[in-house]
């Protein structure tokens, strides 16, 4: 199967800013409150439901996975970018991170308690939202949960040239009703809309939440 081009497009993107990127972001979990407790109730969820495996498709510099492991989940990050996962590898030599894409995880069919894209979906065009949730949906087992965080807005923010490099990148902004319908066609039930206010001097838009179950038979 031919590559989209915004997959091959995501990976030049992060393979060249991935040392920059990777010292830009503390070990820490999020410095928002509101973004840590929608962060521990995903996990509280997995783990109610008696836990299982989860992975966070597009883990970046891998601080989101060390959180959730500090939290008890069983978690495996995935990024499109080899270089991204080097620098995870080495900044968290006890975690585990893998090279792979949003659209063809290497998972079998129902195997995963959850699945968490924080920051990702954003790098995938918004026409192609569909088959990315129905590859979540084969992976997550029924009642699998799945989260996903973002940036709300319609209009694309272009990123050319970060730290100097030759390079280039579309960050879409989501509709949360929109995502949600999204979701809701995909298979799943959702539970929590949230929307919060930019907070800080680097946030331009609202941030969305949207946490799902996969809907059971």
């Amino acid at each position: 199967m031919t590559e989209p081009g915004y997959v091959r497009e995501a990976r030049e993107f992060y393979d060249a800013i991935a040392v920059e990127y990777n010292e830009m972001f503390p070990s820490g979990p999020e410095g928002n409150p509101l973004d840590r407790a929608v962060l521990e109730t995903f996990a509280a969820r997995v783990r109610d439901d008696g836990g299982g495996p989860v992975v966070e498709a597009g883990s970046g510099p891998g601080r989101v996975c060390a959180y959730f492991t500090a939290l008890g989940t069983d978690i495996t990050g995935v990024d499109v970018s080899p270089h991204t996962v080097k620098l995870a590898r080495a900044r968290f030599p006890e975690l585990r991170f893998e090279t792979g894409t949003m659209t063809a995880l290497e998972r079998a069919d129902g195997s995963l308690a959850g699945l968490l894209s924080w920051y990702s979906l954003i790098h995938v065009p918004p026409a192609r939202h569909p088959e990315v949730l129905a590859e979540f949906h084969r992976v997550l087992r029924p009642g699998g949960r799945l989260l996903l965080g973002f940036q709300v807005g319609t209009v694309p923010n272009h990123h050319e040239r970060p730290f100097g490099h030759d390079v280039r990148l579309d960050f879409h902004r989501l509709s949360p009703d929109r995502t949600a319908d999204l979701l809701a066609a995909a298979g799943f039930d959702v539970e929590v809309k949230l929307v919060r206010a930019a907070h800080g001097e680097q946030e331009k838009t609202p941030q969305g939440f949207l946490l799902a179950r996969k809907a059971t038979p």
